[in-house]
């Protein structure tokens, strides 16, 4: 008798606790705002019965789907969304959420923060095979590998990477105005009536070094005066959390990837002596190549290899960038150096729809075909001259002219 009332008592707490997470759900779906959607929206096909959106921290992904949500669907018993790191699921099972609510009419479930939850994966996989009629959808890190996951997700889901705003995106939120994407040939072949064209609507230069400094994360929106302190919180969580959790990493060991973070932070984009780096932070080598891919994984820095050796990521990279401008000023605001960010800003919008590589003639060769040289409003093409399918990309210029390309307007690829 105690026993039955035990277990009843259990069972009444843990409908609460799920109310609870309906209830927060709600008051997500209400607060959620889609006067500003990002056009990445249209990028993913909704129409798949497992969705995974992966990226960096702060990339938006969390807004995204609750966007989705309330652009699609009314808040009812045919939806649900949860974050994996509620303390709902310190005790309870995933599976057994997702099988209380099909058992009560759910057709979508929408799971955010996947990698907080231990054993993700085969549970997601068994809720996908045992409730044929449910479609699921989550985001997780951008160190997320579903190939290497305890469960076959990648058979079953359909990826999407989420990149951080784009120039182009940026703009939108800040004028109001839509402007449309571009394809890397339409601007190479049309970049001055491109330019043109958007002058007449509105000024480029005005808005260039925001972006540059804060415009990358869209959580710069929430209060732009702490959006650095909250950036620099972001990186200490990727090192300090996220990196140690996908990679098994040992906490004794984060101080050494900071150390190296910091080393690339205060001379980036640089051609790395790994061996001397290796020697300066006491990380060995083999070590040292495989910190650096974390922290590429994780959304931190860029790596740049020549064609040949692009395939393998073991190789030495020709050069190392952070990940995007906004990192720059976080990390290494007094180092700050304009012509640094002109190329991180080129690499992180390009490789986003392109193949970026190293060059020996000049910058970056991109897609296997164009060369690109990238300076201010004073570089001259003398380094590029004679090269096939090149260009020069200027800063501090609103319109190009022949093969001379304003820099900002490769923030319109995305």
């Amino acid at each position: 008798m105690v026993l039955k009332k035990l277990l009843f008592l259990h069972r009444h707490i843990q409908i609460c606790i799920m109310e609870r997470l309906i209830q927060r759900f709600y008051e997500k779906y209400s607060q959620t705002g889609t006067d500003q959607i990002r056009n990445f929206i249209n990028v993913i096909d909704w129409d798949n019965r497992m969705i995974g959106v992966r990226g960096a921290r702060g990339v938006g992904k969390t807004t995204l789907l609750l966007q989705y949500i309330k652009t699609n669907f009314q808040p009812d018993n045919k939806i649900l969304y949860a974050s994996l790191d509620n303390f709902y699921f310190a005790e309870n099972k995933l599976y057994n959420l997702a099988e209380e609510f099909v058992k009560k009419g759910g057709a979508v479930l929408v799971l955010d923060e996947v990698h907080r939850y231990k054993n993700w994966a085969v549970e997601v996989k068994n809720i996908y095979d045992d409730f044929s009629g449910l479609k699921i959808i989550f985001t997780g890190s951008s160190l997320l590998h579903l190939k290497q996951a305890n469960a076959d997700l990648s058979r079953r889901a359909v990826m999407y990477d989420m990149p951080g705003l784009s120039f182009r995106e940026f703009l939108s939120f800040e004028t109001g105005l839509k402007f449309p994407s571009y394809a890397l040939e339409s601007i190479l072949n049309d970049h001055i009536k491109i330019a043109v064209e958007m002058i007449g609507q509105f000024k480029p230069l005005n808005h260039f070094g925001n972006y540059l400094q804060y415009g990358y994360y869209p959580f710069y929106l929430e209060n732009l005066n702490s959006f650095h302190q909250k950036l620099f919180e972001t990186i200490q969580l990727v090192v300090e959390v996220d990196i140690p959790q996908f990679e098994m990493v040992q906490t004794s060991n984060i101080i050494y990837i900071k150390r190296l973070l910091q080393i690339i932070a205060s001379s980036v984009p640089f051609k790395p002596n790994l061996s001397a780096i290796s020697q300066r932070t006491g990380i060995s080598l083999n070590t040292l190549k495989s910190y650096l891919r974390y922290l590429e994984k994780a959304g931190l820095i860029s790596s740049l290899h020549f064609q040949a050796k692009a395939i393998n990521s073991l190789n030495k990279p020709e050069k190392l960038f952070l990940d995007n401008t906004n990192l720059m000023f976080s990390l290494s605001e007094q180092q700050f150096n304009i012509g640094n960010a002109r190329e991180t800003f080129f690499l992180n919008q390009l490789r986003t729809v392109a193949t970026v590589n190293a060059s020996k003639s000049a910058d970056f060769y991109v897609s296997n075909k164009y060369s690109f040289e990238i300076g201010g409003q004073s570089k001259t093409r003398k380094q590029i001259k004679g090269l096939p399918n090149s260009f020069v990309v200027k800063d501090d210029i609103e319109v190009g002219y022949e093969n001379v390309i304003p820099l900002w307007l490769f923030g319109f690829l995305y």
